[in-house]
């Protein structure tokens, strides 16, 4: 395995013999060399390319030295708030605190600013002055035009205009990079390079490229509704790479400009993308603080594809990797499985061979590679497309050859199986491997809900599609006499759901038999389409006016609908089903959700809290033990590696 970093110190810089890197780049999280984190892809593709790059892993923003311990670049800062946005990885969807942060080293919260991308910057011109900064990432993606943003409550300008940089590359930025890097290097301002695909730049409204296509202004959607909405439909019409369009938003005096998206890289360029020589680990700085946690889910997993199809309104890699799938070789594949084998720590279990969604190896029909991706339309919502071409002949293939592999246990499917694609597939070949070789006990699903009105508004099929799922599914587990589970992701307070939608899938859970340990809340990240919903009150395609629950105690009862058999949630519950007359479903017969106790209730609640005290100290007890003995045990693998032991 590689063991050699891309220098994260001042000492590592001197080692390597450089005296001013080409490039710097920021990230808000801490470095981890696995091909799962931005930082580690893009700083490896620049060093392939050549040029010599340096990272700055989570600033203290409060004072200058760490954005000046390697000096001023010969060409330019990078800048990105790391793998998820800022916000998100500071505040619950009930906007508190977290407590933790995946991305960290330790876990430790609070080592990135709120809107990193914009303090970073704004350091930089501070401290450096009119040095060219390029920002990217998911932050600088979601956010590349004028945005609602929920912890605001309010539409902010794009992110280029508050940060102050000078370019912003959106999506996944291989090619982006590669060119600014060789034309940097080739005398280039970068206040001048405006022509290059999948980048955003400013410029006087004089100089709009003719034929854009334009959204309406700033100004306009911060003011009014109804253009928000217009411009969500335009951003998301033009962001296909065969047919997109150049898209313009006025924001002031200044004109912003995004250019079509990059093109998909081909097998061959993300063969070469996998194979640069990470070290699959975080920094080893960071070895007496526990790890970095954000590592453990991924460290033995496999990225086989990009890009997702499927296209969900609340999901932001339409935005971010796009909607055309593109994948790595088998070759690639199977080099990647063969090298993890080697890695000292590795028990035999890959955890994940996947991407966006597992099963796809291909775009969803042949049309797209030619024509793109239909305008406004899903491959597979509200029903399949009838072009929509069903295969995981090679996704198989490559399960079997992985399996093969000496040294190599069990290989898991972790990441998102559409089960609506894989249910038109005529062979269900991979259905039966997929639960016999792939599944941990548990499989994780995303129906999302079950009302049909609340699915058309995330973009999702309809519940018949997970219901012949899920009796095929139990029917080829009891075949094999494996006892195994569905675990469905469901989702509260989605635009479109009102207490009797939530009510509509508490009933349906119960006469499922299926009792979910958790249930997210619908949370508005910047750009998605499910955003703009929850901000304007009105579907961008449609116009039609969207119901949105927004007080604390509606989004509560609908939460507490999904997980009606706790004892804590009885008394919301109660009074949700009262609150829309639904008294059929109190009572004590089976189709019942609650019984209502009365005066009875306080006792079993007061019992249910004790016990359920009791049960969170133990947990946090063993956490901590668990915390201090990887602690412990990482400090004494740093000690041995430094005596040579």
């Amino acid at each position: 395995m590689y063991d050699k970093f891309i220098p994260l110190t001042k000492k590592e810089m001197d080692e390597q013999g450089i005296t001013q890197f080409d490039f710097i780049y920021i990230t808000g999280d801490a470095y981890v060399d696995h091909p799962s984190f931005g930082t580690a892809i893009i700083t490896r593709l620049i060093e392939s390319l050549g040029f010599t790059v340096g990272i700055i892993s989570q600033p203290d923003w409060h004072m200058d030295r760490d954005f000046k311990k390697f000096g001023t670049p010969k060409y330019a800062f990078l800048v990105t708030s790391g793998n998820i946005d800022s916000m998100v990885a500071h505040y619950t969807v009930a906007k508190r605190k977290r407590s933790e942060d995946a991305y960290t080293a330790g876990g430790v919260a609070g080592k990135r600013p709120d809107r990193a991308v914009i303090v970073y910057c704004r350091k930089l011109r501070e401290y450096f002055g009119d040095v060219p900064i390029a920002i990217g990432g998911l932050e600088a993606s979601l956010r590349r035009f004028a945005h609602y943003d929920y912890w605001d409550d309010s539409v902010r300008p794009s992110v280029l205009v508050d940060s102050g940089a000078d370019l912003l590359m959106y999506g996944m930025g291989e090619h982006q990079i590669e060119e600014l890097c060789k034309r940097l290097a080739n005398g280039e301002d970068i206040k001048n390079i405006h022509d290059i695909r999948g980048t955003c730049y400013l410029t006087e409204p004089i100089n709009t490229p003719i034929g854009s296509a334009q959204c309406p202004s700033f100004e306009q959607v911060r003011d009014n509704k109804t253009e928000y909405a217009k411009a969500t439909k335009i951003q998301y019409d033009w962001q296909d790479e065969v047919y997109g369009k150049t898209i313009v938003q006025r924001h002031g005096k200044s004109m912003l400009v995004q250019n079509p998206p990059a093109y998909s890289l081909t097998t061959e360029e993300l063969d070469h993308i996998y194979s640069l020589p990470y070290t699959r680990t975080y920094h080893p700085s960071y070895e007496e603080m526990g790890g970095v946690p954000g590592i453990e889910e991924v460290r033995f997993s496999i990225t086989h594809n990009r890009g997702c199809f499927g296209y969900c309104n609340f999901c932001s890699i339409a935005l971010h990797q796009g909607r055309r799938v593109t994948c790595r070789s088998e070759k690639s594949i199977l080099e990647e499985a063969e090298r993890i084998t080697h890695m000292p720590d590795f028990k035999g279990y890959i955890h994940d061979v996947g991407g966006p969604t597992a099963n796809f190896r291909s775009t969803s029909c042949e049309k797209q590679l030619s024509k793109g991706l239909c305008m406004g339309k899903k491959c597979l919502a509200p029903k399949p497309c009838p072009a929509l071409k069903a295969d995981h002949s090679e996704y198989i293939d490559i399960l079997r050859k992985i399996r093969k592999i000496k040294g190599i246990k069990k290989v898991f499917i972790r990441s998102g199986i559409r089960y609506d694609y894989l249910m038109e597939d005529k062979n269900d070949e991979f259905m039966r491997e997929l639960i016999k070789y792939h599944v941990s006990g548990q499989l994780k699903v995303a129906p999302e809900h079950c009302s049909a009105v609340v699915l058309d508004k995330m973009g999702k099929p309809h519940i018949e599609a997970y219901k012949a799922f899920q009796k095929r599914f139990y029917e080829i587990t009891k075949g094999i006499g494996k006892e195994q589970y569905l675990v469905p992701y469901l989702m509260s307070s989605h635009p479109g759901s009102t207490l009797n939608e939530a009510i509509e899938l508490a009933v349906f859970l119960k006469e499922n038999h299926i009792r979910p340990e958790q249930v997210q809340d619908f949370y508005p990240t910047p750009g998605t389409i499910s955003t703009c919903m929850f901000y304007t009150g009105l579907d961008p395609y449609t116009m039609e006016k969207v119901y949105v629950p927004v007080t604390t105690e509606e989004k509560s009862a609908q939460r507490a609908l999904l997980q009606y058999f706790r004892p804590q949630n009885r008394e919301i519950v109660l009074k949700a089903l009262k609150k829309a007359g639904r008294y059929d479903l109190i009572g004590t017969s089976p189709k019942c959700l609650v019984e209502d106790f009365g005066k009875n209730n306080r006792k079993a609640d007061s019992k249910w809290k004790k016990k359920e005290v009791l049960k969170s100290q133990t947990n946090r007890k063993n956490k901590l033990k668990n915390t201090s003995d990887r602690q412990k045990k990482s400090t004494t693998a740093s000690r041995r590696k430094k005596k040579g032991r």
